[in-house]
């Protein structure tokens, strides 16, 4: 994989702060990319192949990851937050976590948990709920903490650890939602930069996916993409459950033929399962509890033919995640093998099959 997964899955970017990561995939643009497209909330993209006379094809992943935002700093000098995207707070308890601060540097601290000693007594409980939470960054006070540089409004990360499991096929990490499919767009279009698509290809990452899947919309009326994909880092079900539509580390791209805000096109379903067939790249069938920005884009003018492409990540929404590096081959040779037949024949063939 290159090195642009890490440098991303490393940046800081909670939904509404994607600053420092659009400000990475900016300047990667800039060397790669014919024109850059920016909207007014955030999102970049890039696009190659822009004189073709073909359809306009978008890939996008989101530059946002879950995490929390300071809200209070108590006369202690405790920091309280409120969540951003969905995190379970029992996820939070005992976690190393990171302020940051203005100028991309971090203040670190500790979520505190309450040991066993203090909870003997039956009317003490663990902390179960968000507004209880207080991430101690060793401040003595108020101003102490205010001194450190900590200002209501900052963003506060997961303390990243990113790092191969033994067999080095696999790799944790934390904001592989979605660094993920940002990379990816952005390692595509490096890639077939200089190749002749039958389609005007554009490429990059949302913002505010987290939150409501907010920079797609805005960023799909700026381009006006004819096809959309999504790639985006979808929850393995496989290390708690078996289920044939739960998504399993090491087998594959998942299809999304479900979820609650986008029921795929059945001809793109067909478009998705024939490609990946005819080219010998493994995929899994793939139901989902949540949705992806393919559910705000499809739904952008009068609809547009969008689907996810997704990549089995177990433990997503939490301090870490991992990933499998036969995943990312098998989505990436079938957004390639995509991308190289998505003429205007075959974006009528995909709408007559609906």
């Amino acid at each position: 994989m290159k090195k642009i997964y890490k440098d991303l899955v490393e940046l800081p970017g909670v939904s509404g702060h994607e600053r420092f990561v659009g400000k990475y995939v900016k300047q990667f643009l800039n060397d790669h990319a014919e024109q850059i497209f920016q909207d007014k909330i955030g999102s970049i993209f890039g696009g190659v192949n822009l004189d073709e006379d073909g359809p306009t094809v978008m890939i996008a992943g989101h530059m946002d990851e879950v995490g929390a935002m300071v809200t209070e700093i108590t006369d202690k000098g405790m920091i309280k937050m409120i969540p951003i995207g969905g995190i379970n707070p029992p996820v939070m308890l005992s976690q190393n976590m990171n302020v940051v601060l203005d100028d991309n540097t971090f203040v670190p601290g500790v979520i505190g948990a309450k040991p066993p000693h203090l909870l003997r007594d039956k009317s003490n409980k663990q902390i179960s709920d968000f507004k209880d939470l207080m991430l101690d960054v060793g401040a003595d006070s108020k101003e102490h903490a205010r001194d450190m540089g900590i200002k209501i409004g900052q963003q506060i990360v997961f303390d990243n650890t990113y790092r191969e499991t033994s067999d080095k096929k696999k790799i944790f990490s934390k904001a592989w939602d979605n660094r993920f499919g940002t990379a990816m767009a952005l390692d595509v279009l490096e890639d077939l930069k200089d190749e002749d698509l039958p389609c005007r290809f554009i490429a990059g990452g949302n913002v505010q996916e987290e939150v409501g899947l907010r920079g797609a919309k805005t960023s799909a009326h700026l381009i006006k993409p004819d096809f959309f994909i999504a790639v985006d880092c979808s929850p393995c079900a496989d290390a708690f459950e078996d289920s044939d539509v739960g998504g399993s580390l090491g087998k594959g791209f998942l299809v999304r033929f479900y979820d609650p805000r986008a029921i795929m096109h059945q001809g793109m379903k067909k478009f998705v399962i024939e490609t990946a067939e005819t080219n010998d790249i493994p995929y899994q069938y793939y139901k989902s509890l949540g949705g992806t920005d393919a559910a705000r884009v499809q739904l952008s003018g009068s609809g547009v033919l969008s689907c996810t492409i997704g990549m089995p990540a177990r433990y997503i929404h939490s301090s870490t995640s991992m990933i499998h590096k036969d995943d990312y081959q098998a989505v990436k040779r079938q957004l390639i093998a995509m991308l190289k037949t998505l003429d205007w024949k075959m974006i009528d063939t995909i709408k007559a099959n609906v």
